[in-house]
């Protein structure tokens, strides 16, 4: 059948002379097959594919968050922003979500994390499991572990020079990075939970 219609159309191509427009009209005098239907189906769906595809955007640059939101965001989903006890996993109204975690062995770069966290004003029962967790996804708490954007360390500072802020020995030394990351998290973000919850809904902190 479908050589059939490229013989028919070929013809009338070559006796009208007028070349494309001869054989979309051939094509359009012949009897419509059940193939031929489903090619045109097929052809409006590229169609529509191809117009969907221009109006897409990449969003490569890191928005910045607003660290008073996601402090009242955290207090809110709290009841009092501090001492509240949480499970595994928890939410409060829409609020930021908390995670605890066991405290860690001794001797690790998880343990020098656990140690600062009251040095900068948060409690280890409820941001802990947070920063364990975002680390965790970042570098696997590894201080030389380097992403291909050039992120590096236990944070991912980018550039990983940012940490000479907290120490000139920021390439080999976790708790100097530590030192960084904690404090990075709370000018941006106010809170490891509050890092955390923009991690999981962006994928980068």
């Amino acid at each position: 059948m479908l050589v059939g219609i490229v013989t028919a159309a070929a013809y009338v191509t070559n006796s009208n002379g007028s070349g494309a427009s001869g054989l979309a009209v051939a094509i359009d005098s012949l009897p419509q097959s059940g193939s031929v239907t489903l090619l045109e189906q097929e052809r409006q769906n590229l169609i529509v594919m191809n117009a969907a595809a221009k109006t897409l955007s990449v969003a490569a640059k890191p928005a910045m968050v607003n660290p008073s939101a996601v402090m009242a965001s955290q207090q809110a989903s709290s009841g009092t922003g501090s001492g509240s006890s949480s499970s595994s996993s928890s939410s409060s109204g829409g609020g930021v979500t908390t995670v605890s975690a066991p405290p860690p062995n001794p001797g690790t770069a998880q343990s020098i994390g656990y140690a600062m966290l009251p040095q900068f004003g948060f409690s280890q029962k409820t941001q802990w499991g947070c920063l364990l967790d975002l680390w965790n996804r970042e570098s696997g708490w590894v201080y030389d572990a380097e992403n291909a954007s050039g992120a590096y360390g236990i944070p991912q500072a980018l550039p990983g020079s940012k940490m000479a802020s907290a120490g000139s020995d920021w390439a080999t030394n976790p708790a100097t990075q530590i030192k960084w990351g904690l404090g990075y998290i709370t000018q941006i973000y106010g809170t490891p939970c509050g890092a955390w919850n923009f991690e999981l809904a962006n994928g980068y902190y």
